[in-house]
């Protein structure tokens, strides 16, 4: 309407001085050029608010192209990373994108997964980012949603034969070997060579389970220790892990030089054993996640590492691999997954070892703060010793 009406003003005056040109000489002369002079500012003035148009036509497209994600998390128990970490940075990377994320998380039940899931599907969300529970599930959500024609993306964990569309994790095969050379350090800086270790694994239906154990059963026993005994957690459940460990300590007697725990979680349930045996601290244990509560163990010295997932870049990897598929750009979303897992194009990030010396540089990284860790006297001390703050 603003166009037209503009278009005409201009177009009526220069009829108006054309229609004044008719009185001839001079001043018909004056007319015509006065004529001349407002049809173009006419035209200039209607091309101006064309353009005008135009632009705020495509600024509204733009800003209408958004499009929605559906992300569903495993649980909030088996490591508080999810709820902690991988949610709101899986938040902020779709909200600066304008994308509309539903972030659910099934609390590791398979039933609710795929109910989320469904919903989600439903829903017509325009990309599916799914944390599975075990494959099972997690490849019948995959086969739904790929029916509705949603593309799905693997987030952390692979669904094996589940023919997600791409996987984001880290390379867990190489997060297990850093469990396992960081307990071989451990060992080797307490002048223990040899000997028997325990491993106590994740979930046996969690591939990355079985991924982790392969790094770090590989590099204790290529670096000449044995095999103790070796257990898995259904569930990577805490309490769980604290008897299977019980146990493992009963029937071996407390014979065995160290620990592999595939969590910060498992660690802390190895740990709260040894404290009732009088063995924290004299026995290394390893963790993962890099959690408030396994690098305060590292501080004090009852674990002897953990390792350090910058879940931020993992978060931001598959958000800007969910936008590609949203958006349709499909050489973009290939362009991201450099690596291949089993088959399924994939982003893999690097792990990094964690011990007492360089807790610092997971403050640093802004994934925990001073505040979090330094919370008692002697959690103080500890950080003013390595320099957390």
């Amino acid at each position: 309407m603003s166009i037209t009406r503009t278009a005409v003003a201009a177009t009526g005056v220069a009829l108006a001085l054309a229609l004044t040109a008719c009185g001839g000489g001079d001043a018909t002369d004056a007319a015509t050029d006065a004529a001349g002079d407002a049809a173009d500012a006419a035209t200039d003035a209607a091309t101006e608010a064309v353009d005008a148009a135009t632009d705020a036509a495509s600024d509204a497209a733009g800003s209408a192209e958004g499009g929605s994600v559906g992300v569903i998390l495993p649980d909030s128990a088996s490591s508080v990373r999810w709820e902690t970490a991988d949610r709101p940075y899986l938040e902020e990377a779709f909200e600066a994108a304008g994308i509309d994320a539903d972030i659910q998380n099934a609390e590791g039940d398979a039933q609710q997964f795929q109910t989320i899931a469904d919903g989600m599907i439903n829903a017509g969300v325009d990309a599916l980012l799914i944390v599975n529970l075990d494959s099972s599930s997690g490849a019948t959500v995959i086969a739904n949603a790929q029916a509705a024609g949603i593309p799905v993306i693997d987030y952390d964990r692979l669904t094996v034969d589940g023919g997600a569309d791409y996987y984001v994790s880290f390379d867990n095969v190489a997060v297990g070997t850093t469990i396992g050379e960081g307990l071989v350090t451990c060992l080797q800086e307490d002048g223990v060579t040899e000997g028997d270790v325990v491993l106590l694994n994740g979930s046996p239906d969690d591939n990355n389970a079985t991924l982790f154990k392969e790094g770090y059963e590989a590099a204790i026993t290529e670096a000449g220790y044995g095999i103790a005994d070796d257990q898995a957690v259904p569930g990577w459940d805490n309490t769980q892990a604290a008897t299977i460990f019980e146990q493992i300590f009963t029937n071996t007697g407390g014979e065995f030089v160290g620990v592999a725990a595939a969590n910060d979680g498992l660690g802390g349930a190895v740990i709260s054993v040894l404290e009732r045996n009088g063995l924290a601290g004299q026995i290394p244990v390893t963790g993962q996640d890099a959690t408030d509560e396994g690098l305060q163990r590292v501080l004090l010295g009852t674990q002897c590492m953990t390792v350090y997932k910058a879940v931020r870049a993992e978060a931001e990897a598959a958000a800007e691999l969910a936008i590609a598929l949203i958006n349709g750009d499909q050489a973009a979303a290939d362009s991201l997954a450099t690596g291949d897992v089993s088959g399924t194009p994939s982003v893999l990030l690097e792990p990094q070892a964690i011990f007492r010396d360089n807790v610092q540089d997971v403050v640093a990284d802004g994934f925990t703060t001073a505040e979090n860790l330094c919370t008692t006297e002697e959690l103080q001390a500890a950080c003013e010793e390595v320099g957390v703050g």
